[in-house]
């Protein structure tokens, strides 16, 4: 299937995933708030990106709040033996527009068990803090999340929305096999990271894959030449630019869901390729 034509990316050493994932937050409610419109459509979503090939879910416990992690286990639970499914933790929700880090080890440890609960596993594939908290000493929150992996509640701990510095720190303290920043076409201040990524073996995890494609001229130019969509585009310039990629493009429909899926299998040209490079 369609997620099946991209390479793998192995993380953590034992935890093989397709390079083109899913990213949960748009099953929820509007701005990942509360239920989505039809929770059958949004199960829909989930069994057909399996059917796909996707065998990576990136969710978190914020997304609904809840929510997120429910409808994945409705869906696919139990889980195929080939399915990764990574959460975060450490992030309040106040109401639809309201998003705070909360990096205390208390709080990730009672995200981490409700997270446990809400997916219906015993141990997290992979568990991400969600954002560093600029009132928690930012190893505190590190430690927290080592802590729980020795207690078996998590099997590998990935960080998100962090700078190199952090990730050199939380290095130190446990093995960090992920990285989830911003990036894409219009947004490429975590390229250094990339490249550490690359070089150490870790994944990287762009979140907002899409933004900016549908707008670029450039890109509406390449997508016409390949007779793609400028998302697709998008899509396939992350795969090709770096093997530590995996994409995590999220949406509510089925039907844009195959439209992603279907840009593992674009080949864009090395000309292409440095074109995008240099938007």
């Amino acid at each position: 299937m369609y997620a099946r034509r991209t390479s793998t990316i192995t993380i953590g050493g034992s935890l093989v995933a397709n390079r083109l994932g899913y990213g949960a937050l748009r099953i929820t409610g509007p701005i990942a708030w509360g239920d989505p419109p039809d929770r059958g459509v949004a199960k829909a979503v989930l069994r057909r990106a399996v059917e796909l090939g996707v065998n990576f879910i990136d969710t978190a416990a914020s997304y609904g709040p809840d929510i997120s992690e429910d409808l994945i286990r409705e869906a696919l639970h139990p889980y195929p033996e080939t399915l990764i499914i990574a959460t975060k933790g450490g992030m309040n929700r106040f109401g639809p527009s309201s998003w705070g880090p909360d990096g205390r080890p208390a709080r990730l440890r009672l995200d981490c068990e409700g997270s446990l609960r809400h997916l219906g596993v015993e141990q997290i594939d992979l568990y991400q803090l969600h954002q560093p908290d600029p009132e928690v000493p930012f190893l505190d929150s590190v430690h927290a999340l080592a802590e729980l992996q020795s207690e078996g509640k998590i099997r590998f701990i990935g960080l998100s929305n962090v700078d190199e510095a952090q990730v050199r720190a939380a290095e130190e303290v446990a093995e960090i096999v992920s990285v989830q920043n911003r990036y894409n076409l219009v947004d490429r201040s975590s390229e250094e990271l990339v490249g550490i990524c690359a070089q150490e073996g870790m994944a990287f995890i762009p979140f907002t894959p899409l933004r900016g494609a549908a707008d670029h001229l450039t890109v509406a130019k390449l997508a016409s030449k390949y007779e793609v969509t400028p998302q697709q585009v998008a899509l396939a310039f992350l795969l090709a630019h770096s093997p530590a990629m995996l994409p995590i493009p999220g949406t509510g429909s089925a039907e844009h869901l195959e439209q992603n899926c279907a840009a593992a299998a674009i080949d864009l040209e090395e000309a292409d390729l440095e074109i995008l490079r240099s938007l």
